[in-house]
Order: structure tokens, then sequence, then C-alpha cells
């Protein structure tokens, strides 16, 4: 039996490369608080110029990251509308509410992640003291591993802005969109006031994202990033990793694509279990609920492992190889 371990629980399980941590070691550092790291200056620089906005702001994590845009964005007794399944609502602990006292108004998305038009009008509250002032709007792509439709995100973005809202994308798949999706890194980032990309996801660096905006909101995020705790002095140590990730990481995502693509191939058809379809680097699969937990334990019986109970996510990534493919095939086929 192979004993390598296959894990495809998800995209942040990525394991530095020898050529970054190389880069890592041989940073250039400063202190960031004081703004005078280098490599984390020109990190936020690059990403900000790549997706054609004005300013980047490095911070340790996607959570934090979009925790900092929703503090910035809004104030106290303000909301933002944001789908039911999103991660900013249901991943990330309740921050917005908990540390800044902004009310989420969830939206129940529709069977592909979007939030229907007439949903985000419907909750857009009217100026009125009884209720709290509609500040953002909140959106994710990709969204579940699947890339959210450009000329939806232009009609919602158009239709929160025409009732004074601001647009904030949580990215932190950017690049599988981009990759996906055939539109340019500035094309999906266009109709946002803000947008978070994360880099220790598919681009496989160790930790850190970057969120972007206008030079005015960055400034801003800065007080509420040293708020919460994310200041970090010589960052550019794992800054360092996210530029090689730039440099490196983002063609590569095509090779998850196509894996996750053959991955969901090889199980087509297999009796009791049923597919979503593929778009990105991520295959959900149902299996029938009285037969879980048997393939759950085939599969760590064979050194595979996934999350979720009957509907399992396998994410593919960087340390997932052609051939961890086919021998993932082969061990869900001769599951009984």
């Amino acid at each position: 039996m192979n004993s390598k371990l296959i894990d495809l629980r998800s995209d942040t399980v990525t394991r530095p490369t020898p050529a970054m941590r190389k880069v890592m070691a041989d940073a250039d550092v400063g202190d960031d608080v004081f703004g005078d790291d280098p490599t984390v200056n020109r990190l936020q620089a690059v990403l900000a110029e790549r997706v054609g906005l004005e300013a980047g702001l490095f911070v340790p994590s996607g959570t934090q990251s979009n925790l900092v845009a929703l503090l910035t964005h809004c104030q106290r007794g303000e909301e933002y509308l944001v789908g039911q399944d999103a991660h900013t609502y249901k991943y990330e602990g309740g921050g917005a509410a908990v540390l800044g006292g902004i009310q989420p108004q969830p939206i129940e998305q529709a069977a592909d992640g979007v939030l229907p038009l007439n949903k985000i009008a419907a909750a857009i509250k009217p100026d009125d003291l009884h209720f709290a002032r509609s500040r953002l709007l909140a959106l994710e792509n990709t969204w579940h591993g699947k890339v959210v439709p450009q000329d939806y995100v232009v009609a919602a973005t158009a239709l929160a802005r025409s009732k004074g809202l601001s647009c904030h994308l949580d990215g932190a798949r950017f690049f599988n969109a981009v990759a996906a999706s055939g539109h340019s890194e500035r094309e999906l980032a266009a109709p946002f006031d803000s947008v978070s990309i994360c880099l220790s996801k598919g681009l496989a660096a160790p930790v850190g994202s970057v969120l972007l905006g206008n030079k005015a909101f960055i400034d801003e995020a800065k007080r509420w990033r040293k708020t919460v705790g994310g200041g970090m002095r010589q960052a550019g140590i794992l800054a360092a990793a996210g530029l090689y990730a730039l440099e490196h990481h983002v063609n590569r995502l095509a090779d998850d694509h196509a894996n996750a693509e053959r991955l969901a191939e090889g199980l087509t058809e297999l009796p009791g279990i049923q597919l979503e379809s593929v778009q990105t680097n991520m295959v959900f699969l149902a299996i029938e609920e009285n037969r879980a937990t048997a393939f759950a334990a085939h599969l760590k019986a064979h050194h595979i492992i996934t999350t979720g109970g009957y509907r399992l996510r396998l994410v593919t990534h960087l340390d997932v190889t052609a051939e961890d493919i086919e021998r993932v095939i082969a061990v869900v086929r001769a599951f009984g």
C-alpha cells in the first residue's frame, strides 16, 4: 500500500517549496508597523498594481483581512449585506458583530451561490431610525469552487451603489477565479471598493492575505489592523513568500483545476456517489448517508483525508500530483 498521505481537506495545507523557503530566508526586512519593511511594501504595491487598486495592506489571515475591511467600511450600528453561507458571515466567528458592532444582513443564496438581485434590493433598508444603516455589500468569488459570473457581479455591485452602498470582495481564491473565468485580474476586481486576496490557499504561501482599496481606505484599514492585533514587525519574511507565490504559483493553478476535473471524471457514474460540476480546484461529492462512515474510513486506511460527512469536499493543490489523483480514483473505485 502506498503510504504517502494525500491531503484533500483544503488548499491551505500546502507547504512552502524549497525555493519559497529560500526567498523567505533571504528577505530584506524592516519594521512593518512603522511602514519600513521593504518586502512588505513591495508585496502591497505589486498586488495593488496587478488588480488596479491604489494600495494594499498585508495582514496575517483572510479572516482578519475581511474583518478589517468591514470595520473600515461600516460604523457601529450599520450593516453589511452578505450571503447566508458566505465565509464572512458563517465562518469567521461573527467578528464584525462581536468586535465592530456591525450587523450582518444575511441573504439566502441561489443554488449557484449568487445573491438574487431582488433579494439584495429588498434587504437594503430605507433611511429610517428604526433600521441599521445599510452600508456594504459583500460578495465572494470563487464560491464553493464555482466562479461567480462577471455579469452578475457587475449588476449586483451597480445595484448596491445605486442605493449608496460600498462593495467588498472576499477573494480568498481570487486567482482561481481568474484562471477559470477568462477575465483578467483587473476585470474581476474593478466592480469593488475593496478586495481581500489570500496568499495561503492555492498560491501556497504559508501565511498572509492582502486587503486592497484606494489610499484613503487603506490608511484607515491600517488603524483597524493595529486595533485587532494584526500589526507585525519584520513581516518581510512572510511577504517574500507571497511575492514568490505571485511570481511562480498563479499560472500553475490551471494544473490544480485540471487535476480536479480529472478526479471528477474518474469518479463519474460510480454507484452511490453523486458529483457536482467542477470549475476550479474543488470536487464536491455526496455519498449515500448510510455508507458515509465506512467510506471515510476506507479513504483514511489508504492515507487519503478529506473534509465533510456524506457530502465531501476534495480540494486539489500544489502538493497533490496527477499521480495522486489516479491513486485517489483507484481507491474510491475499490470501495465496495
